[in-house]
């Protein structure tokens, strides 16, 4: 049985975790500051760093599963944009960390590997056609078809929040507008909440819209728990959206089970019934909704490191 290295690469933190038994839960886990600002050179000395920190004595049968941001090519094993990772453009990390490993080495993107984690050991369990998106800081997604995660010609499928949902709606984070991570991630709806306070409607919220934290989607999920108006019309607003998209995304796929992450989903109790209801009323035909299951994501902040110790199991 391969020991296997498992790298989580965020904006914020480099993760890496150890699978003896190419199975959850991890032996071993280490976490560094990626400090993305300081550039790829010092980035990629920090996760070598990390890797050298819990690497077993003998690496005859070491593997290494990386998951990091995209767009990136799987295939070539190369980043071609990290919008949260400056300077990282067509850098080929799966070869610079098996040349210093003299491993082999597996390289994903993060969302696609929480799709193959959710599948093989957590939400969705014993289904072949899975649907994962997550909704967070920004929103991603993964799918299984047939029992294999959906990867494209290069690698860049299933790029799940950019999709175009509204004609020139509001600005996504990659510069295009409409896209699902531009109307329903957790700073989208941040935005939302603040254009209807700024349009002077009556909200519970408006104190910490002056606040140094301003507003977050944390946040309007709170007031919209308490019964907040404006906040829980931006949830709602949300929540349709999603629904909307996930319709669509049920026409395309037509998974078993649809598995939904991420730390928006903290509020999920509040999202899950308007999300069903737009997602029912917008469906073609209802043979798309027979024995299909709508289910929280199950492996919590380990499904990265999960994911990566997936793909690297396959090499």
């Amino acid at each position: 049985m391969p020991e296997i290295l498992a790298v989580d690469l965020g904006g914020t933190n480099i993760r890496v975790a150890r699978f003896p038994s190419a199975q959850p839960p991890a032996t071993t886990h280490s976490k560094t500051p990626t400090r993305a600002a300081e550039g790829p050179e010092a980035v990629i000395a920090r996760i070598l760093q990390a890797i050298e920190s819990i690497a077993p004595p003998s690496r005859a049968d070491m593997r290494i599963g990386i998951g990091a941001p995209g767009p990136l090519d799987t295939r070539r094993g190369v980043i071609l944009d990290a919008p949260n990772l400056p300077g990282w453009l067509n850098l080929p990390l799966r070869e610079r960390v098996a040349d210093h490993f003299g491993c082999p080495v597996a390289l994903g993107n993060d969302a696609n590997l929480a799709a193959l984690a959710e599948w093989r050991f957590g939400a969705g369990r014993g289904c072949t056609e899975l649907l994962y998106l997550t909704i967070s800081t920004g929103i991603g997604g993964g799918v299984i078809s047939d029992g294999h995660l959906l990867l494209g010609a290069q690698g860049l499928a299933a790029e799940l929040g950019h999709m175009t949902l509204l004609m020139g709606g509001p600005t996504c984070s990659c510069g295009q507008h409409g896209h699902l991570e531009g109307i329903a991630s957790g700073p989208a709806i941040a935005r939302r909440a603040a254009e209807r306070l700024a349009a002077g409607e009556a909200s519970s919220l408006r104190a910490l819209s002056t606040a140094a934290e301003g507003l977050t989607a944390e946040a309007v999920g709170q007031a919209a728990r308490q019964g907040d108006t404006l906040a829980r019309l931006v949830v709602d607003e949300a929540a349709e959206a999603i629904g909307c998209h996930l319709a669509s995304l049920l026409h395309a796929f037509n998974p078993q089970v649809v598995v939904l992450g991420g730390g928006v989903m903290q509020i999920g109790d509040l999202l899950l019934p308007g999300i069903e209801a737009a997602m029912r009323a917008q469906v073609m035909h209802p043979a798309f909704l027979d024995g299909l299951r709508i289910a929280r994501a199950q492996l919590g902040e380990d499904v990265g490191l999960i994911g990566a110790m997936a793909l690297a199991s396959e090499l």
